[in-house]
């Protein structure tokens, strides 16, 4: 994993004789130093001992996951901008990994930088300050943290796929034997009269390229942006408009009747 290194002066540990507590490790091999309280360190002071734990958890020696902990509790509880920044350092690298190892990222398109945002953006929506008490954990974090940057991967190439416009129950059974879903969704789009109801859905000239460029092109999203930026801000805007427009069209009722017959 990457972490965030920050260099802090040395300071002097006063000599507290015999009965300085030493950090004894738990049965799970993490250790605790009862006199560090980690609530109540500086900002950057917790960052740095994340940083030196992360370290020790990968060299597998005795670590706190205290002061991690602590770091999301203030982003995520407190919502500190600050401790926000710092968490999103300390584990970029991470979620960029798991980001580059799911499956479907090659498919996607797009650069793993482009998830990284994703996958945090993700997190932050979905553990409110209230919901944090469902994490006890470090562990239970990290792990709902790497499952958001699996699913942004997934759901982002999901949203290329015709079956985002499709209903499931459109497909029917009789058809299996001869083709597979996505097969049968791809001879279902080859009419005229569906191109015809799709274009009269569309409310602008925004929404028809994007669906022309997506689906008629095969062009990504970051693909369309790049040769019509004149059309949008940022490759953002190209992943909304194409989300507003399946989500629409996968609602219509009269899509459905037209895929069903």
């Amino acid at each position: 994993m990457i972490t965030q290194r920050i260099d802090t002066p040395s300071r002097t540990i006063p000599n507290r004789g015999t009965s300085m507590a030493l950090p004894q490790p738990n049965r799970d091999g993490s250790r605790v130093i009862e006199d560090e309280q980690p609530d109540l360190m500086d900002l950057m002071i917790l960052v740095q001992r994340c940083a030196t734990e992360s370290e020790r958890f990968y060299r597998g020696q005795p670590h706190d996951t205290r002061f991690s902990y602590e770091l999301f509790r203030r982003a995520l509880v407190e919502r500190d901008e600050l401790a926000w920044e710092q968490l999103y350092l300390h584990y970029s690298g991470l979620v960029e990994g798991w980001i580059r190892r799911s499956g479907a990222f090659v498919s996607s398109g797009e650069s793993s930088e482009y998830f990284v945002v994703g996958a945090f953006t993700k997190f932050w929506r979905a553990i409110s300050a209230e919901r944090f008490a469902s994490f006890p954990t470090l562990a239970s974090l990290l792990q709902y943290l790497q499952l958001c940057s699996t699913s942004v991967v997934i759901d982002s190439v999901r949203a290329q796929s015709w079956s985002e416009m499709l209903p499931e129950e459109t497909i029917t059974p009789t058809h299996m034997p001869h083709y597979s879903p996505d097969e049968e969704a791809m001879s279902r789009v080859d009419s005229q009269e569906f191109w015809s109801f799709i274009n009269t859905q569309l409310h602008n000239e925004i929404e028809r390229v994007v669906v022309y460029y997506s689906f008629i092109l095969s062009m990504t999203p970051r693909a369309i942006y790049a040769k019509r930026s004149d059309l949008f801000n940022s490759v953002n805007d190209v992943y909304n408009v194409k989300r507003n427009v399946l989500g629409r069209l996968s609602r219509n009722q009269q899509l459905r009747m037209i895929l069903a017959q």
